[in-house]
C-alpha cells in the first residue's frame, strides 16, 4: 500500500478530472491563461503524478491571448472534460474569452491533439459516452443542462435529447455547477458542486442519479467536509475507479493564495449511492499501486537551461499568455533563459514571456541569477510571484546605473473577473544601488494556515539578505489562479532591453 496525505498535490490543479485507462490514471485541470495549456498528469495509484504533456501550445493566437491591447487573466480555458473511448482520448472545454467550446481529440494523451470545436457555447461542460454510442454533455449554472450529440461532437443532434436535469435558485451563493456525468452498473451519476448561504456556509459536493437520461435526478449532498481547514469546502469533480473494484471522489478545496488543490477521497456505496467512509474526509490515505517502484518525476523543479534547438522547456514551466517566441530563447546562451522586449509597458502583468511555475505549499523557495547587463534604461528584470498582487524582486537600471528593487501591486487595486485593465507601475519599497549587473535572486512564499507571504532577497558575499517588505499574496478572482513563480523582463522606456536568467532552483522547506 502507498500511503500519502491529503491534499494529493498541494499545488494549483483545480477543477481537476479524471479516466483510468487500463493501469494508468490521467488527469487534466484548468489552466486559464498560461501556455501551453491544459496540463495532464499521469499517475500509478492516484496520489503521486507527473505530467505527460500540454493538449495545446497556443489556443486560437488573439490578440488578448498574446497579451497585446489586453489579455486574458481569469479567462482562457476552464474547467475540463476528460474521456476516453474506443482507442481515442477526448478532452473538452469551453474559453471564456472567446466564447468557443473546444475539442481536442487524440490516440495518445501525449499527442498530438487534434483541435476542433462544439458548436456553442457550454459553462463547466462534460462529455458522456453512453454504452449505445450515443454521446451527451451535461453543462450550466443554476440551471443544468444535458444535450445529445452529433456522432461526430461537432454540434447539438438536432432531433436528440434536450432536457434541464436541475435547478437551483433559492439560497445559494453559488448554484449547481462544475458538472461531471458519469455511469456506474447502469445508473447514471451527475455530480455537482453547491454554495449554499445557510449552514455551514462553504462549497458542497451534490450526486443526483438516475435510472436513464430521460428520467428524474434524486440527490443529496454527499460533502459537507473543510479537511480541518478554515471552513473551505471540498467540491467538484467525479468519481474514478480502481482495477480492483475500488471507488475514489476527485475533488478540489481552495488554500488561499496558494491556489485550488486536488483532494482524493475513498467511498463506498449503499444503494448505489456513495457514501463517505465514517462522512469525513480522511487526512491520509492508503492506495494500492500498479507499481509500487515507480519514481515519479517531479511537478516542480530547478532548471539549468542546458537545452539543444528544437527541444520543449520542461513540462512544469508554462507562460503567462501566449509566448512571443522570436523573443525568447534559450540557446542563444547556453545554460540561460534569455528574454528580449520589443515594447513598452506599465507593469509585470503585461510583460511578455514571463515563464512561470506553480508554488507548492504549505512553504516552497525559488531563486535563479539574473544577468542584467544588457538592460535598457527602465528595464526590470527578475523573479516575481505572479498574481494579480503580485510582487517582485528585480533588477534595474536607472540614468545609466544599476540598482535593485523589491516591489508590489497591494491588494486594494480593483478586483474584476477577467481583462485586468491595469496601467499603473509597481509599488516600489527599497532600492539599493549595485555594482555589478549580475545578481542572485530570491522568493520564499509560506501558505501555512492561510499565512500567504512572501519574502524577497539577494545573496551577497554567500549570504541571503532581505530586501524590502513582507508581501501579502491573495486568492482572487481576477487572475483565478494561485500563485506562481516568475521569470520575467519588461521595459518601461526603451524596447529592446534583454536578461538572461540563469540556474533557476526550487526548493520545498
Amino acid at each position: 500500500m502507498i500511503r500519502k496525505r491529503n491534499p494529493i498535490i498541494y499545488s494549483d490543479f483545480p477543477d481537476i478530472d479524471i479516466i483510468r485507462v487500463k493501469n494508468t490514471y490521467y488527469m487534466i485541470s484548468t489552466t486559464m491563461h498560461f501556455m501551453p495549456g491544459g496540463s495532464i498528469l499521469k499517475s500509478y495509484d492516484l496520489l503521486h503524478w507527473e505530467f505527460v504533456g500540454h493538449v495545446y501550445e497556443h489556443l486560437d493566437k488573439t490578440l488578448c491571448q498574446k497579451l497585446e491591447m489586453s489579455n486574458i487573466y481569469g479567462q482562457g480555458m476552464w474547467a475540463p472534460s476528460f474521456k476516453f473511448h474506443k482507442g481515442k482520448f477526448y478532452i473538452c472545454f469551453s474559453a471564456n474569452d472567446t466564447k468557443k467550446t473546444y475539442l481536442f481529440t487524440a490516440k495518445d494523451p501525449s499527442g498530438p491533439w487534434k483541435k476542433s470545436f462544439i458548436d456553442g457555447f457550454y459553462h463547466d461542460a462534460a462529455l458522456l459516452f453512453d454504452d449505445d454510442n450515443r454521446v451527451y454533455m451535461v453543462y450550466g449554472n443554476t440551471t443544468i443542462h444535458l444535450i445529445e450529440l452529433k456522432a461526430d461532437l461537432s454540434a447539438p443532434k438536432l432531433d436528440g435529447l434536450n432536457r434541464i436535469l436541475i435547478t437551483d435558485t433559492a439560497d445559494v451563493d453559488l448554484g449547481y455547477e462544475g458538472a461531471h456525468l458519469q455511469k456506474r452498473n447502469g445508473k447514471y451519476y451527475l455530480f455537482l458542486i453547491h454554495w449554499p448561504k445557510s449552514g455551514t456556509k462553504r462549497r458542497k459536493q451534490w450526486c443526483y442519479i438516475a435510472d436513464s437520461l430521460t428520467g428524474e435526478f434524486s440527490g443529496k449532498c454527499i460533502i459537507d467536509d473543510d479537511l480541518q481547514f478554515h471552513n473551505q469546502g471540498v467540491a467538484q469533480g467525479g468519481m474514478v475507479d480502481t482495477p480492483d473494484g475500488d471507488w475514489y471522489l476527485f475533488m478540489f478545496q481552495d488554500r488561499g493564495a496558494v491556489g485550488r488543490v486536488p483532494i482524493l477521497i475513498p467511498i463506498d456505496f449503499k444503494k448505489d449511492h456513495p457514501i463517505i467512509k465514517n462522512n469525513t474526509i480522511p487526512l491520509e490515505l492508503s492506495v494500492t499501486s500498479m507499481k509500487p517502484t515507480y519514481e515519479y518525476l517531479p511537478l516542480n523543479g530547478g532548471d539549468d537551461f542546458m537545452y539543444k534547438e528544437g527541444q520543449k522547456l520542461k513540462p512544469f514551466w508554462q507562460f503567462n499568455h501566449q509566448p512571443n517566441n522570436d523573443l525568447w530563447s534559450v540557446t542563444k546562451r547556453q545554460g540561460a533563459f534569455r528574454i528580449e522586449t520589443a515594447k513598452t509597458v506599465p507593469n509585470l502583468t503585461q510583460a511578455c514571456n514571463t515563464l512561470t511555475q506553480r508554488t507548492i505549499g504549505p512553504r516552497s523557495s525559488a531563486w535563479v541569477s539574473v544577468d542584467g547587463s544588457n538592460l535598457k534604461e527602465g528595464d526590470y528584470a527578475g523573479i516575481c510571484v505572479l498574481q494579480g498582487s503580485y510582487g517582485a524582486i528585480a533588477l534595474t537600471k536607472i540614468n545609466g546605473n544599476y540598482y535593485l528593487e523589491m516591489l508590489n501591486r497591494s491588494a486594494e487595486y480593483e478586483v474584476t473577473m477577467g481583462c485586468v485593465k491595469d496601467n499603473e507601475p509597481a509599488i516600489k519599497h527599497a532600492t539599493i544601488l549595485l555594482d555589478n549587473p549580475v545578481i542572485t535572486l530570491k522568493i520564499e512564499v509560506d501558505f501555512e494556515n492561510l499565512k500567504d507571504e512572501a519574502r524577497f532577497s539577494y545573496r551577497e558575499n554567500n549570504q541571503w539578505k532581505p530586501l524590502g517588505i513582507v508581501h501579502q499574496l491573495h486568492f482572487k478572482l481576477d487572475h483565478f489562479t494561485g500563485c506562481r513563480f516568475g521569470l520575467f523582463l519588461y521595459s518601461t522606456k526603451k524596447i529592446g532591453g534583454m536578461a538572461d536568467f540563469l540556474n533557476f532552483e526550487y526548493s520545498l522547506e
